[in-house]
């Protein structure tokens, strides 16, 4: 019986080499492709534009806080709802309420809703939410003319928000 023993030579080191760095650089390459398709990253157009409306942002938030309004938020059963009261918890009628509902992620599911007041003070529409993260600002318009604008980050799971 004889053995016959292989040398590893200088090409076969180099098409282990080349396959190695072929693998990582295809995989880089498209992990940067599919990154770049599902989500620019851009939050606003220009930062330096965007930050220069911090001071009224904070202007006005605590303008909406003078109000003493009170929010409540909830999705459960397709069915977003808000209900607005004052500082003595009686409902807020008559207001002009809508959501702007975004992924954190990507901005393909976007969409923004007009709720109308079903009873004194409580808003609701229909809305389809799929499971996951989202972000809504609600913007409320008073009957005199106030504005109020809320933040939430909202965990869609089993059709009900956590």
């Amino acid at each position: 019986m004889s053995t016959h023993a292989r040398s590893i030579t200088g090409g076969h080191v180099l098409a282990i080499l080349v396959t190695f760095f072929g693998i990582i650089i295809g995989v880089n390459a498209t992990l940067a492709v599919l990154a770049v398709k599902s989500w620019t990253g851009l939050v606003v157009e220009n930062g330096y534009v965007a930050s220069q409306s911090f001071n009224l942002d904070l202007a006005e938030a605590r303008h909406q806080a003078g109000f003493g309004w009170q929010e409540s938020f909830g999705y459960a059963n397709g069915r977003l709802t808000i209900v607005l009261s004052d500082s003595e918890l009686r409902p807020i009628g008559r207001s002009s309420v809508t959501v702007k509902l975004q992924r954190p992620s990507t901005d393909r599911e976007d969409h923004d809703l007009t709720l109308t007041e079903v009873a004194p003070g409580t808003y609701a529409s229909a809305a389809s939410l799929s499971p996951g993260l989202w972000d809504a600002e609600t913007i409320v318009h008073g009957a005199n003319g106030e504005t109020l604008r809320h933040l939430y980050r909202l965990q869609i799971s089993g059709g009900s928000m956590k």
